[in-house]
């Protein structure tokens, strides 16, 4: 692979990571700890969903984006020439 590529599909990776962990602070933060107010005012199954967020939906979340990556990489390393 040469330089060029090397340096495009590691910005890419960046840029997905950063991406993705932006969700996940999202998620974990901002809904379960900052928002969680507002978000009580909303149940969902009997549970008030910034209560949700704060103890399952950010777990949740985070596996849900790990399967994102992994695909997203997937993809990548097809694009680049570096799947195995």
């Amino acid at each position: 692979m040469t330089d060029n590529k090397m340096k495009a599909y590691w910005k890419e990776n960046v840029k997905y990571l950063f991406i993705l962990l932006s969700i996940w602070f999202l998620v974990s933060f901002v809904f379960g700890i900052l928002l969680v107010d507002q978000l009580n005012v909303i149940k969902i199954g009997g549970f008030k969903l910034g209560f949700w967020f704060a103890q399952q939906g950010s777990i949740y979340f985070f596996v849900v984006l790990i399967f994102v990556y992994v695909r997203l990489m997937n993809r990548l390393d097809k694009k680049y020439g570096v799947d195995e």
